[in-house]
C-alpha cells in the first residue's frame, strides 16, 4: 500500500471538494485501491465544448485532480506539501454524455517528485484520454 494513512477510504476525499473546482465541475472520488485512485466527472454542461464534446481540459482537470490529490495521501502532511509541475494528456476519444472515470497510479514515488499516470475511460470502458502529472514534493515552512 502506497498511502500514507493506511484506514484511506473514499470519504476522506468528500471533504478535501469542497468549494473547489472539482467540486464546481462534478468530480466525485469514488474508489481507493492499495496503489490506484479513481474519480468520475459528468459529461455535461459544465465539461462540454461547444461542439458539445467533453472539453479536453475538463479531462485535465480531472487528471490534475486525481493526481495531485494521490501525492497528498503519499505524503506525511505534518512535513511536506505537494504541487504540481507538468502535466500532459493525450486526447484519444470523445464523450458526449454519460461519465468518466479517472484511474490513477504511480509511475514514480520518490522523496523530492512523483510522476502519475491517469487514464480516462467512458461508462462503456472506452479509453478517452490518457495523462502524466509530475507533482513536486517540498518541505512544509517552518
Amino acid at each position: 500500500m502506497i498511502w500514507f494513512n493506511k484506514e484511506l477510504n473514499a470519504d476522506h476525499f468528500k471533504a478535501m471538494n469542497d468549494e473547489t473546482m472539482g467540486q464546481h465541475i462534478g468530480i466525485s472520488f469514488s474508489e481507493v485501491g492499495p496503489d490506484f485512485l479513481k474519480a468520475t466527472m459528468p459529461v455535461d454542461h459544465r465539461t462540454q465544448q461547444p461542439y458539445g464534446l467533453l472539453h479536453g481540459g475538463a479531462s485535465c482537470v480531472l487528471a490534475e485532480t486525481l493526481g495531485s490529490v494521490a501525492s497528498a495521501m503519499v505524503i506525511d502532511p505534518e512535513k511536506f506539501i505537494c504541487v504540481g509541475l507538468e502535466i500532459n494528456a493525450n486526447h484519444v476519444r470523445s464523450a458526449r454524455s454519460g461519465f468518466v472515470t479517472g484511474t490513477c497510479t504511480p509511475i514514480h514515488i520518490g522523496a523530492s517528485t512523483h510522476v502519475w499516470d491517469i487514464k480516462i475511460h467512458d461508462e462503456r470502458e472506452k479509453l478517452i484520454c490518457v495523462s502524466r502529472l509530475t507533482v513536486a514534493i517540498l518541505k512544509k515552512p517552518l
